[in-house]
């Protein structure tokens, strides 16, 4: 913030750079963080500035983050969560599933005495699968409903 990012109000990870036509976008999560600007000039000042206050290591052009896959070509960014998504299958056992057009069942009814309790072992699997479709969601609201 002392070197003039400024805190945007939709994503409180998000701090936006503006100076005339300069800009830089600095987007930050606990001890990750992105930075990108309108010139080489200007990221390697802001570069060296942060890394005269704190531990900074600069990894290169970004390629994955936060589970995101990301492509940098000259019309912008391409943001894709596929290897993701298919990580999250492999984990569920679900890789070699075919998709279907709505996968749940509409017209089952769960009871509270169905199926069998998880073991504690099961149950941490469960929160593990339950977080990561979580994030797909919130990342990902056009597959909402698909993983309710």
């Amino acid at each position: 913030m002392s070197i003039g990012f400024r805190q945007t109000r939709t994503d409180s990870s998000l701090f936006v750079y503006k100076r005339g036509n300069a800009m830089a976008y600095l987007l930050l999560y606990v001890d990750d963080m992105i930075l990108s600007a309108s010139s080489q000039e200007l990221l390697q000042h802001i570069v060296r500035t942060l890394q005269s206050a704190f531990a900074v290591k600069d990894m290169g052009p970004v390629s994955y983050f936060l589970g995101i896959d990301v492509q940098c070509n000259r019309e912008g960014f391409l943001l894709s969560q596929s290897s993701y998504a298919l990580d999250v299958l492999d984990r569920a056992g679900m890789s070699n599933c075919k998709p279907v057009a709505t996968p749940a069942e509409t017209s089952s009814k769960a009871s509270s005495s169905d199926g069998v309790p998880l073991s504690k072992t099961d149950a941490s699997w469960y929160r593990s699968m339950a977080g990561a479709l979580q994030y797909l969601t919130l990342t990902r609201p056009d597959i909402a409903y698909a993983v309710q």
